[in-house]
């Protein structure tokens, strides 16, 4: 089981939430997983967004995750 932390434009499109659970293998599974959870607007969100698994920046979207990591949905931040 995954834990999965929304920062910012991330947590408002997830309804406000700032954690949930999440079974998926993958970012792209988790991120299908999610999007059928919470609606387009998360979807669009993570699109754009950058993951840390258990603190590290992770671009493969199709990379095995650890079991019971922690995934950081981190969107992109005005000014930077």
């Amino acid at each position: 089981m995954l834990t999965v932390r929304y920062f910012a434009g991330a947590r408002a499109a997830a309804g406000g939430l700032s954690s949930e659970p999440a079974e998926a293998t993958t970012l792209d599974e988790m991120t299908q997983l999610l999007a059928d959870r919470h609606g387009e607007k998360l979807a669009l969100v993570m699109k754009a967004a950058s993951f840390l698994v258990d603190g590290l920046t992770c671009h493969d979207r199709e990379a095995a995750l650890p079991p019971n990591a922690t995934i950081d949905v981190l969107p992109p931040f005005a000014g930077g």
